[in-house]
Order: C-alpha cells, then structure tokens, then sequence
C-alpha cells in the first residue's frame, strides 16, 4: 500500500508504524496544554467545512472543540456533520495520540453522524476533563454494553479532504481520502492493504491491544480508507 495513505490512516484511525508498549517511549507520552488543541472558532469552523465538497459541506452541522468538549457551532439541514477532529480519536496506542499539531478536517454522512460521532464527543469530554486512557477505554465499554453509544449503522462514510487538515507529522502530513465505517474487516473483499492499491484498513480501536488488553473486548469496528486525487475545492491533489 501506498506510504503516504498508510500514514493518512494511521492519523485518522489507526498507527503508521507499531505502537509502542508505553506512552513514555511515544513521541507525544502526554496530553499537551489545552490551549494547544483549541483554534479560533471562525478558522475551525471554515477548517471543518472543507473537509467535503461545497456541495455538501454548505448545509451541514458544524461543531467546534472547547475547553470541555465539542459544541454545536453551526446548525445544519442536511444531516452530515463536519468537525475538526484531535489527535486523541486514533487508535488508544497511536504514537500521535496526544499531538497538538493534528487537526483531521473531517464531514461524516448522517449514518456517521448518528453511530460514530458519540464516540467522539464521549471521548472528548472524558480526556479533557483529565480522565486516563484507561479510564476513557472502561467509561466507553461500559457505555456501549449499556447501549450508551449506539452500534455501528450501515453506509456509514466520512470525507476527509480538506487541503489545509494536518493528520500526522510522518510523510506529507496530509492526503485527501474518504473513510467507510464497517462492523467487521473484510480486507479481501474491499482489495485492501495490498501493493499498489488505494485502499487501506485498520482496526477503529487499536493496532496492537498489548498495551491495552481490554480492547479486544470491544465490537469490532473497521475502518476503510479509500484515497481519491482531489481536495474538496477540486484541485488536484499531489500523486502519492
């Protein structure tokens, strides 16, 4: 698979390279100041909006990352929901987890919406209101055995091509690509993770559950990434 989409996957789900054993060893072993995660509100709001095409960003719900968690910054009426996502929504053992420097411009259809992004704003508001990931990993399987957090819905897809996002400090930092959700992971079927093709997958919760045995617990979630060749504005993207 392509170096470049490997790395585009593993900001937005996953790791470019194994995880480490502990957050001490990663580049990024803690939680940075909040101050370095937040944005002007206007500028993540414009950043959010370019993650899809006009076409279908323009009428869609927007939120914004606080000092407590993500609000609702811009009502919509088509369904889809465009945010800025942090670092903290990889993989529980992504090396990146904690960099402030990530910002994965990113719009989810309303399948998405509705069954990936409660996972977003429970995580969120754990992390910043100081909980461990250990702590953030046992509030969310108790809330997905309670039916708290919602099961997967089908079609579920996010667009991530936005030309300013920042997804990793590996490669290029940034590559424009579409996300497609899935309950299990049929990497044959989907012609995924081999050479030369343009499409990856990861597991939605780790890429090693060594660090973090009780994942494996977890329904499972896919994620599969497709790159395409342009950003949202319908430039060209450069040739990975």
């Amino acid at each position: 698979m392509n170096k470049n989409l490997l790395f585009a996957l593993a900001a937005a789900v996953s790791a470019a390279t194994p995880a480490l054993a502990q957050d001490a060893q990663q580049p990024y072993p803690a939680m940075a100041p909040i101050e370095q995660y937040l944005m002007d509100r206007d500028a993540e709001i414009a950043l959010a909006k370019s993650a899809a095409p006009d076409a279908i960003s323009r009428d869609a719900s927007v939120i914004v990352l606080t000092r407590h968690g993500y609000e609702t910054a811009v009502e919509g009426k088509n369904g889809w929901v465009c945010e800025v996502a942090r670092s903290w929504m990889a993989m529980f053992d992504h090396p990146e987890f904690w960099n402030p420097k990530v910002r994965a411009a990113a719009c989810l259809n309303p399948p998405a919406a509705r069954s990936v992004l409660p996972d977003t704003y429970k995580r969120t508001a754990l992390l910043l209101a100081g909980h461990s990931k250990q702590e953030v990993i046992a509030a969310t399987k108790a809330a997905i055995d309670k039916k708290e957090l919602p099961a997967l819905e089908q079609g579920t897809v996010c667009y991530m091509m936005s030309k300013s996002a920042y997804l990793t400090d590996q490669g290029g930092h940034n590559v424009p690509h579409l996300m497609f959700y899935q309950s299990d992971k049929p990497d044959a079927a989907w012609g995924a993770n081999v050479t030369n093709a343009p499409v990856g997958s990861a597991n939605y919760w780790y890429w090693s559950a060594d660090a973090y045995p009780q994942l494996k617990s977890f329904p499972p979630l896919a994620v599969y990434l497709v790159m395409v060749p342009k950003w949202s504005d319908g430039t060209p993207a450069p040739a990975m």
